[in-house]
């Protein structure tokens, strides 16, 4: 990824929902800066550009996150506060992107920073509109610090 700016890093262990992601991203014209990674451990390496993104600059960073939960190897709550207790990273925008409705993970994502919390819809149409929507607004609308 060297020299390309990314705008979302995308944090999902889910091939099915990366692609309808990826996808829901694409039909809106917001996909062509997006980087995956799969697991809490490899975005811990990519935000803090260590192991294989060591020749990223952490001032490089993207314009949001959207970071699931149930990841392998590092949890998305690990990654999270991770993040948000980093000088260099905290005021970077998380969204959490989860299939877990369960209260605690609600609770614990805003008391750890999280800036917005997103429970992925089954259907397909409602998972497209949503990415779409969230998408837009983190990317187009939201005013960040520069």
């Amino acid at each position: 990824m060297k020299g390309k700016e990314v705008e979302i890093l995308l944090v999902e262990d889910n091939p099915n929902d990366v692609k309808l992601t990826l996808r829901a991203l694409k039909k809106h014209n917001l996909a062509n800066k997006v980087h995956v990674v799969i697991d809490g451990a490899e975005a811990l390496d990519y935000i803090f550009t260590q192991n294989q993104y060591a020749d990223r600059r952490i001032e490089d960073i993207p314009k949001v996150i959207l970071l699931d939960l149930k990841l392998p190897k590092v949890s998305g709550l690990e990654v999270l506060e991770k993040i948000k207790t980093d000088e260099r990273t905290k005021s970077i925008p998380v969204v959490v992107l989860t299939s877990s409705r369960e209260e605690i993970d609600l609770i614990k994502s805003y008391e750890l920073g999280a800036n917005s919390y997103i429970v992925k819809p089954v259907q397909f149409d409602k998972f497209m509109s949503s990415i779409a929507d969230l998408g837009l607004y983190w990317l187009l609308l939201n005013e960040t610090l520069e």
